[in-house]
Order: C-alpha cells, then sequence, then structure tokens
C-alpha cells in the first residue's frame, strides 16, 4: 500500500512538471512569418511562481515594444485579409465549436495549471474550467441561430442590417480567473469575426499559453488570436494607444480603468471594461440562515476574495443578527482549518496571488479607523490542520471578519482583493438599501430572503448591475454581466457582448423598376419629390 501510494505520487508530481515548459519563448506567441527585419536581442523574461509556496514555475518572453507593433500590424493584416473577418458564420461557428471540445479534453492540465499559477484550490478550478467549453459552444450557437434585421423604410427600398467585425481588437486580462476571463471575452470577438490580441496578466499567463496552442487543432487561422505576454504599462498601454487597434476590452481595477478609458476614447475606439466592486449582501429577518450562511461564504471567500464580485460588505437585519453571525463564525473557522496544500481536494480555500498583495490586504486591515476582528486578520505562518502544508512558504491570509466598521472608512468604500468582509445590522428594508448603496462601485449584490415581493423591490433599488436573489455568483454565458457606477463600462456575455464586438452597417437597395425611379428620383426636375 505504501509503495502504490509513493508511486502515485510521483506519477503526479512528472505529470504536473510536463504541463510546463521550462521556459515560454516567442514562438508561442507569435507565429513569426519573417524575423528578419526585426531587432529582437535578449527579451525580458516573467518568471511565473507558484504563490503557494513561491516556487518558480517556469519563465516567459514578454513581447517588446517592436514586436507587440509587429503583432498589431500582422492582426491587421489577416483581417484585411477576410480569412476569418469574412468567414461564413457557419464557418465561425463550426471552429469555435470545436475549439470547445480540444479545451473540453484539456480541463484537467488546465485546471492544474491555473492552480499551481494562482494559489487557487484545485477542486475550485476544476468546477470553473468545466464551465468553460459553454462560452465557446454558445457563441457557435448564437452565431448559427442569430437572424438579420430588415428595418422599415418608405416607398420601394429594402434596407437589411449586418453586423460586421470591428478589426483588431485587444484584451487585458487579470491574474485571478486567467483562463476563464479570457475565455468569456475570447468567444465573442472570435465569433463578431476580429483578429484578437490579448494580454494576461504578468503573474499568470501560462494557462491562456496552453490555450493558444488549441486553436490550430480547432482550425482558427494563424494570426487571428495572438497572445502578447506582458507588464501592463508597457505591453497593455502600447495596445490600448495603438490606432489600429478598434476595441480594448479589459478587467482590472477601476483607476486603471480610467486610465486606459482615456487613451482610448482619444482614438475613438470602442471600450468595455469589468473593473472595481465592493459588493453588498443583505440578508433579511425572514432568510433561512442556513442557505444564506452558506451563500454569503461562498460570496466572499471563493478565490480568497479575489474577484470583483466578491461579497464583502454582509448587511445583517437585527432580528436574525445573533443567529446568523453564530452560524457564519463557525463556517468561517471550518473553512480556515479546510486550508492547506491547494493541489489537495479537500483544501477550502488557497493562497493570495503574491506578497505583494499579501501585504496591501494585510495594511488595509492594520490601519482601518474602526471595526472589531471577529475572525482571521493576521497572515498565515504556522501549518496546516488538513495535511500540514507550511503556510509561511507562500501568501496565505485566512478568512476574516470586522463587525461595525463605519461606511466612511477604507474598509467599507475600497475594495480590498482578499477574504475579508465587514458586517453590520440594519433595521428597515430603507435603511439596508441605503447601506447597500452607500458606495462608489456598483457591480454586483445579494439579497437573502423568503418575501417574493421584497426581493424583487430590493432588487430593483440596488444600484448594481447583477443582483442574486437566494444565491450569489451564478454565471451563464447567455447572462449579461458588467457594473453600475465606478464599476465599469459595457457587458459581457450574452447577445450584448457579440454586439459589442461588432458594428452595424445599413445597406440599402432600391427595389423599384427603371421606370418608377425615372419618375419619383429626379429630384432636379422641379417637381415635388420624396427627400431622403
Amino acid at each position: 500500500m505504501a509503495t502504490g501510494g509513493i508511486s502515485r505520487t510521483f506519477c503526479q508530481q512528472h505529470h504536473l512538471q510536463r504541463l510546463f515548459q521550462d521556459h515560454y519563448r516567442r514562438p508561442s506567441f507569435v507565429q513569426w512569418k519573417d524575423t528578419s527585419s526585426l531587432v529582437t536581442g535578449d527579451p525580458e523574461r516573467i518568471t511565473v511562481t507558484n504563490p503557494a509556496n513561491g516556487k518558480e514555475l517556469c519563465t516567459v518572453d514578454t513581447a517588446s515594444s517592436e514586436e507587440v507593433e509587429w503583432a498589431v500590424s500582422h492582426a491587421q493584416t489577416i483581417f484585411d485579409s477576410g480569412i476569418w473577418s469574412k468567414a461564413s458564420s457557419l464557418h465561425r461557428a463550426s471552429v469555435l465549436s470545436q475549439l470547445a471540445d480540444s479545451l473540453q479534453r484539456r480541463i484537467p492540465d488546465m485546471a492544474r495549471i491555473d492552480t499551481l499559477q494562482t494559489g487557487r484550490p484545485i477542486r475550485e478550478m476544476t468546477a470553473q474550467m468545466t464551465r468553460l467549453p459553454e462560452w465557446l459552444s454558445y457563441y457557435a450557437a448564437l452565431l448559427r441561430t442569430n437572424q438579420g434585421f430588415v428595418a422599415p423604410t418608405q416607398g420601394k427600398l429594402l434596407n437589411y442590417i449586418q453586423r460586421v467585425p470591428l478589426g483588431v481588437v485587444a484584451q487585458i486580462t487579470p491574474f485571478n480567473h486567467p483562463l476563464f476571463i479570457a475565455i468569456k471575452k475570447i468567444a465573442p470577438a472570435l465569433a463578431a469575426g476580429n483578429s484578437v490580441i490579448v494580454k494576461p496578466s504578468e503573474l499568470t499567463p501560462i494557462s491562456l499559453l496552453e490555450f493558444a496552442n488549441l486553436t490550430q487543432e480547432a482550425g482558427l487561422p494563424d494570426g487571428v488570436l495572438t497572445i502578447l505576454p506582458g507588464y501592463g504599462h508597457t505591453t497593455g498601454k502600447q495596445l490600448a494607444t495603438h490606432s489600429l487597434v478598434r476595441k480594448v476590452d479589459i478587467t482590472a481595477g477601476t483607476q486603471t480603468g480610467r486610465a486606459l478609458g482615456a487613451i482610448v476614447g482619444s482614438n475613438l475606439s470602442a471600450f468595455t471594461a469589468e473593473l472595481g466592486g465592493k459588493a453588498p449582501i443583505l440578508i433579511f429577518d425572514d432568510a433561512d440562515v442556513v442557505s444564506a450562511v452558506n451563500g454569503v461564504a461562498f460570496a466572499a471567500f471563493v478565490a480568497s476574495g479575489q474577484t470583483c464580485i466578491s461579497g464583502t460588505r454582509i448587511i445583517i437585519q437585527e432580528n436574525i443578527y445573533e443567529s446568523f453571525m453564530a452560524k457564519f463564525l463557525k463556517k468561517v473557522e471550518s473553512i480556515t482549518q479546510g486550508m492547506g496544500d491547494p493541489m489537495n481536494e479537500r483544501c477550502s480555500m488557497g493562497s493570495i496571488i503574491s506578497p505583494h498583495h499579501l501585504n496591501r490586504i494585510e495594511d488595509m486591515v492594520t490601519r482601518r479607523q474602526s471595526g472589531t476582528v471577529l475572525a482571521g486578520g493576521k497572515r498565515m505562518l504556522g501549518k496546516s490542520l488538513l495535511d500540514h502544508f507550511d503556510f509561511s512558504q507562500g501568501s496565505f491570509y485566512p478568512p476574516t471578519v470586522i463587525s461595525d466598521v463605519d461606511i466612511s472608512d477604507e474598509l467599507w468604500q475600497e475594495e480590498i482583493f482578499g477574504p475579508v468582509v465587514v458586517v453590520k445590522k440594519f433595521s428597515t428594508e430603507s435603511e439596508g438599501v441605503r447601506l447597500a448603496n452607500a458606495s462608489r462601485y456598483g457591480l454586483g449584490a445579494g439579497v437573502w430572503t423568503q418575501d417574493l415581493s421584497r426581493a424583487h423591490r430590493v432588487a430593483a433599488d440596488i444600484d448594481a448591475g447583477l443582483v442574486w436573489v437566494n444565491t450569489y455568483h451564478r454565471n451563464d454565458p447567455s447572462s449579461p454581466w458588467g457594473g453600475m457606477k465606478e464599476s465599469g463600462i459595457g457587458r459581457e456575455n450574452g447577445v450584448e457582448a457579440l454586439e459589442a464586438y461588432s458594428q452595424s452597417k445599413s445597406i440599402i437597395v432600391n427595389v423599384a423598376s427603371a421606370d418608377m425611379s425615372r419618375q419619383t428620383d429626379d429630384w432636379f426636375s422641379g417637381e415635388q419629390k420624396r427627400y431622403g
């Protein structure tokens, strides 16, 4: 038995090592046709690290300024060739369906890769990865079923509307859902017929580079999808400022969104931005307490709280406050005790993405001006109760609950991007809604109540682009996703995303006979004619 266990462990470790190249070189993100004119030199390299143990996973060549310029120009050439931009909707749908199948076969490997580069639990990443092919399949289905539009016109005219691609589009994706958020953006962009360039987070580029390797076997022409690893202030900025880039789509913090939005706007290019959040969750007296506790725990602590949609402001009606908090704190304790090696299938919550981000979380909690820490509040340094994993080797922070934080405090107002929630009582429905809206953000929100009328009423009154009732963080490729106020511009998912990656083209055809056209269309004959 012992020998068999050692053998399985060795095989698993050997397989994980084979998931990564020692070094990702230029050809992995640009299919060069002619490099003779490029002065490349030694590239700057990104070291990708496992945040759970601080160990190096591999290195990645960043794209130089010259290579970014070449990639954009090449993407425009591919677009102009029409090999993808003018391919039939049925052909594009077929390729996306094949790409979904290819991704489906690689789900176990992709889950392991994202666990290693994000520190998120393997159970979490496997569950997320199983959903990804749905986005590719959904947009393939939209292409097959989407119907055109004929506008009503006066006279003998046929006015039909086409949706045509924008051209070269750039996408800048974050570290927290490396492949998931990328696929959410890539699928509609490809479906619309664009040439797509993606700059992944420098912290987590590997799964997207691996995904790009699947596109050729699925039939996507070379140069239609390009991955450019690099840093936001160099590669990302160069893409956003490029005059050939007709749309920029980012998931980032609000400050970054403002800066890039100003740049993109100066080029009169389209802009979609899913930005920061500080999601409130309202729990009313009549809520099912157990369901609410489970839902809030998921909302707050999945991905170690490193999501823009994370439920971080828990607002509880006074008559249920004590019973909710007693059960919630027990749930928090069980999550903390279940933390360990993210590769352990039983691990409840993983690490923070980097020491820098860990320090930021710790600093925000330490410098708060109000509130009492009820659970957590300090970085984890000891050994795991689950599997004796050494937390001190990585960037771990426990689920943290802080009560009685003033609404003017930084912890109430600013996105912390970590497993930290603030809890507050409310009395009346109007007070609860007021507290929920006491934020400059408006991405998501949750409501727990058994009162159907109240559920609809409160959901309508909360200023957020997404409101879940008696559940949280449900996502589907058909459901629009985006924020209000300072949480962003535009929407991901659904028909809206496909249309945002295309533009309408109105074609008006005179179907009148030549004789009729002579009678009606000579404006300068002196007789009264139809104008316009």
